[in-house]
């Protein structure tokens, strides 16, 4: 067998078949895959994605047998990887095919009805469904892979091939795709490889959903080193430190939100983690009380707060907590966000659009930058050019502390993070607008398990169950505002706009009274703030 590496992202899993051939790659409730399997699944399904002659491949699997080995399928024929959400509506999902090009599909068994949706009736896309039955009725033209016929080796790939194509929300509804190339997650990984001292014995949560960037980080960290990647189910957070302790993990990735919520069902006394090795979180905002708690709970392991858009690669900044200098370093509660990785420049751009050597908005030029969005309509006012290089506006504000690290302080304009989730208030603003309101604005709140959507909305009064039923056709669930509020017309400010910071206040002071906000005493738990003026 043929384990030489060679380049492109899935060079990385070739590194680690190399050094643990019979290891255990992925583990998903009692099933594995050891690299060597994997490996054999890649190369077969590979030969039949490269007949296609596919340049992007949608991956529409849950955590499985299909997923893992469909996105190195993928890799492997040199294709990008379009991760889809089997629990995401059809109708955004289909938008995500058509905006990325891909010609062939992946599917699971389980996500045949929402295939068949998302085709509505194409027949000129391949689909290759692995796990299919003999009567199962699968959309456009079946692919079968044949192992006689598969790749010998992965395709060669050049640094500006498109490895990933990842679709973040869009401001007009449609879903924007992030290009990223093997050249930009190959410098990533390496400065992973020179920050981690990840081997063979370690053992990954893989807790990010397939579409998160950051999933990609869970399985290509894992796979560089021969270590083991386990899919973390829903039901494992009723009781995560007996997971993690049931699996043997030592390395932990996800969202802050987690905390909170291992929290809530007791499990953050002191030493209930003793073997993870590393506590990595991203994807939001992450506390210092939550940081601190946190390394209570897992004492042996070093924490770090990860930070980065995906419109460049995955992670760009790190920051190692310390339990003495850490909580001194914070700005209203929140931990620094560290130092942008090496071989970038960055810049803090001031309300003049002038560098500011203090507090501004996030720029970053270097060779993690994506290769721009699929569309490059959505370009303007996110890349731009300065001192003749290519430089990307992150949207958020950041503070230089006095030693030199960045901290992060909130979103300049009304993208924001919602339990990990990026939202454009914009989108669901929209998407409320179909639902039959006259007019809505969404805001960010501060609710006691972190930042909540509250949405308020004018013209007639709609049931709030009728409105989520509506919403669930167009937004995936996290993207949900989770409380409606019906105002006669919307506040506005002296430009005669809408005031939004009035918005955010008003639904701050209702969190507060309905006992949802951060500092609320008693009940009100899962109230909702429907209601009128």
């Amino acid at each position: 067998m043929d384990t030489s590496a060679g380049q492109g992202l899935h060079a990385r899993f070739r590194r680690g078949l190399a050094t643990s051939p019979d290891g255990v790659a992925v583990r998903i409730g009692a099933e594995t895959l050891t690299y060597r399997e994997l490996h054999r699944r890649a190369l077969s399904w590979g030969g039949a994605l490269a007949r296609t002659g596919a340049r992007a491949v949608g991956v529409l699997a849950g955590k499985g047998p299909t997923a893992y080995p469909g996105i190195l399928a993928a890799l492997y024929a040199g294709a990008a990887v379009v991760p889809l959400r089997p629990d995401f509506p059809a109708a955004r999902t289909r938008q995500i095919v058509e905006a990325s090009g891909a010609t062939v599909l992946i599917a699971d068994r389980a996500s045949l009805p929402v295939l068949t949706e998302v085709l509505d009736g194409r027949g000129d896309f391949d689909v290759l469904v692995p796990d299919a039955l003999d009567g199962d009725v699968v959309p456009g033209r079946r692919v079968v892979p044949d192992d006689r016929r598969g790749v010998d080796a992965p395709v060669e790939v050049k640094p500006d091939d498109t490895a990933y194509l990842l679709f973040t929300s869009g401001s007009t509804g449609q879903p924007k795709g992030v290009i990223l190339t093997h050249g930009a997650v190959e410098h990533y990984f390496q400065l992973i490889d020179e920050r981690y001292d990840f081997g063979p014995a370690d053992v990954f949560s893989q807790a990010f959903d397939l579409n998160f960037d950051c999933a990609a980080f869970d399985i290509f960290s894992a796979w560089g080193a021969g270590a083991t990647s386990v899919a973390v189910p829903a039901h494992a957070y009723r009781d995560l430190p007996a997971f993690i302790t049931e699996q043997g993990l030592t390395v932990w990735f996800s969202t802050p939100s987690v905390i909170d919520l291992v929290r809530r069902t007791g499990g953050l006394a002191a030493d209930r983690m003793p073997g993870v090795r590393w506590s990595l979180f991203a994807g939001e905002a992450l506390k210092t009380r939550d940081a601190a708690d946190w390394q209570g709970a897992a004492p042996g392991s070093t924490l770090e707060n990860l930070y980065g858009p995906t419109e460049l690669t995955i992670t760009i900044a790190a920051y190692r907590w310390d339990g003495e200098r850490s909580p001194r370093a914070s700005v209203n509660g929140l931990t620094p966000i560290g130092r942008v990785h090496a071989g970038h420049d960055h810049l803090l751009l001031g309300e003049d659009g002038e560098p500011t050597d203090t507090e501004g908005e996030l720029c970053v030029s270097g060779p993690q930058l994506a290769a721009g969005y699929v569309d490059p309509r959505n370009e303007p006012g996110h890349f731009f050019e300065r001192d003749g290089r290519r430089w990307y506006r992150t949207g958020d504000r950041i503070r230089r502390l006095d030693d030199g690290e960045l901290i992060y302080l909130g979103r300049r304009d009304s993208q924001v993070q919602v339990q990990g989730w990026r939202v454009e208030l914009a989108e669901v603003e929209h998407a409320l607008r179909d639902c039959g309101v006259h007019d809505a604005v969404a805001v960010a709140a501060d609710g006691d398990t972190g930042t909540e959507l509250v949405a308020f909305y004018t013209g007639e009064k709609v049931a709030t169950v009728e409105l989520v039923r509506r919403l669930r056709r167009s937004l995936p669930a996290g993207v949900l505002p989770k409380h409606f509020h019906r105002l006669d017309g919307f506040p506005l400010n002296s430009n005669r706009k809408i005031d939004r910071r009035q918005l955010t206040d008003r639904a701050n002071e209702l969190l507060a009274a309905a006992g949802r906000g951060p500092n609320a005493v008693g009940g009100g738990r899962g109230q909702n703030l429907s209601g009128g003026h």
